[in-house]
């Protein structure tokens, strides 16, 4: 039986679905931005969505900074869910997340039917970047280069002091990750990635192949770092041909 934990959301709960689905957010985001992906892919796939720290319902909690941290406490939220097959699925941030969890749950002897992973380069290819470094005016700035937010919010002095150290503790664990030698995932990998994504080029995300045994699988769509905000339906779609090419 699952226990409730603050780490796993549930919107449309789907308990006689044959597979379950589990969405990490990207940096700065949170669960409520796969409502719309729960909505329609329930009751044939139950959706999860991962809360992190810090933000909605989890907003006085601390912060946490590495990715190791999120995937550590998400695995373990999530192996109680592990008693059908999961798909992990994650933007941006949410796909290193999503793939240390998937590392973690494989060496459990639990390895997910597949990930996908959007919006993001292999864990191998680096950029040294520093975002986190910033002022409040240069994250501020980041998040209106790459478009995913609505930036007027930050001209507010009460949303700018929720919102930006968020976003900065996320920025941190993306910028300081780095990949640690470990076996391959046993599962396929699907890549998604809009053509015009300036955090993720064809050949940095090409690299997810050699993150994997199993099938590789790179699907572009038209846009930006966020291009799935206008292509939701084929975003979905995708997901939910890919769980169903896997099941059995």
């Amino acid at each position: 039986m699952q226990e409730k934990s603050d780490w796993i959301q549930r919107f449309h709960p789907a308990p006689d679905a044959k597979n379950r689905l589990v969405c990490f957010p990207y940096a700065g985001g949170a669960a409520s931005y796969f409502h719309p992906v729960s909505a329609a892919l329930s009751p044939g796939i139950d959706v999860l969505a991962v809360q992190y720290p810090g933000r909605q319902n989890r907003r006085t909690e601390p912060l946490l900074r590495s990715v190791d941290e999120l995937a550590r406490h998400a695995t373990t939220a999530l192996r109680p869910w592990a008693d059908r097959p999961l798909t992990l699925l994650g933007h941006s941030m949410g796909a290193l997340v999503a793939f240390e969890v998937a590392r973690r749950l494989a060496g459990d002897g639990a390895a997910p039917l597949s990930v996908v992973v959007s919006g993001r380069r292999s864990p191998t290819s680096v950029r040294h970047e520093d975002v986190h470094k910033r002022d409040d005016q240069g994250i501020v700035a980041e998040m209106e280069r790459l478009g995913g937010s609505d930036v007027r919010m930050f001209q507010d002095p009460e949303l700018r002091a929720l919102f930006l150290p968020v976003i900065r503790a996320d920025y941190e664990a993306v910028e300081t990750y780095r990949y640690q030698p470990g076996p391959s995932l046993p599962c396929p990998v699907l890549a998604l990635l809009g053509d015009n994504d300036p955090m993720a080029t064809l050949d940095e995300t090409r690299g997810w192949a050699e993150r994997t045994t199993a099938p590789f699988e790179l699907r572009t769509f038209s846009g930006g770092h966020f291009y799935l905000n206008s292509h939701a339906a084929a975003v979905t779609e995708a997901v939910r041909e890919n769980i169903a090419s896997l099941s059995t």
